[in-house]
């Protein structure tokens, strides 16, 4: 199986990191483009994939085609490169905003496609990935897909109305969580901790909390009240958090995210 990436960026990159380190497809079975030929040269370099600034022969060479541009230059790229797709290919988009009957009348011919919403946590296996095939995607192409995103963290099948929510929670919640372990370190400095440890003691925190989530089955509700001790410095601290309107602070910005891919 050969893979194709057309656009090298970061979300590409924690992609094929995953994939290679994985084992799921070899290096010099991948191959990527990038409009910088001195990225296309570093992305090459740094996995050992085929690597240049040709779409079409990406496109020509790929059975899995991951269109990993930003969403604005989806139209373009597309338009550059249909007459060079094979009707077995499987084209994996990437794009918030881009629906799937978009992307079938931009190719103008029948394509068979699934739609993503991967997350730079792939980078270290950690991804999330939410995902919808569109009706000519057999049960075959969805599985050799599905196996790629399993390969950098997991995945979640999901009706195409979602993606965009889906997007926004998976895609966009990184940045919120760096801001707040940054946030929770600058707390830490200020009373007299190393900024070492304080990232360490914060990022550390942040990822057990996640981790007990996902493995102990317990609403983060009760986990949380399970933090707090009557009386006590937590619930404090979650007092000052609720006059900040923290809870809807956090669910305005996502609902604004998932506006904006929208749009694009």
């Amino acid at each position: 199986m050969k893979l194709g990436f057309i656009g090298c960026g970061n979300m590409a990159k924690a992609m094929i990191k995953g994939i290679v380190a994985s084992g799921a497809v070899a290096p010099g079975e991948i191959y990527g483009s990038n409009v910088t030929p001195e990225h296309a040269a570093a992305v090459g370099e740094e996995f050992g994939i085929n690597a240049g600034t040709n779409n079409i022969t990406v496109a020509e060479n790929a059975d899995i085609l991951f269109l990993s541009v930003k969403p604005y230059q989806y139209e373009a790229v597309i338009a550059e490169i249909r007459g060079a797709m094979r009707p077995e290919q499987t084209v994996v988009t990437i794009a918030p905003g881009k629906t799937i009957a978009w992307l079938e009348e931009q190719f103008g011919a029948p394509v068979r496609i699934v739609r993503t919403a991967p997350n730079t946590p792939a980078h270290v296996l950690a991804g999330v990935t939410a995902y919808c095939p569109n009706s000519l995607a057999t049960a075959e192409d969805v599985a050799a897909v599905q196996s790629l995103l399993t390969s950098f963290g997991t995945t979640v099948e999901l009706e195409e109305s979602q993606l965009d929510a889906a997007s926004a929670i998976g895609g966009s919640s990184p940045a919120y969580v760096y801001m707040f372990i940054e946030a929770l370190a600058d707390a830490g400095v200020a009373e007299g901790l190393k900024r070492p440890q304080a990232y360490q003691l914060a990022a550390q925190g942040v990822l057990g909390a996640a981790k007990l989530v996902l493995e102990s089955g317990k609403h983060p509700g009760q986990l949380k009240d399970e933090v707090c001790s009557p009386s006590g410095s937590t619930i404090r601290g979650l007092e000052v958090l609720e006059k900040g309107a923290f809870r809807g602070t956090v669910i305005d910005a996502l609902r604004t995210t998932i506006e904006k891919a929208r749009a694009l």
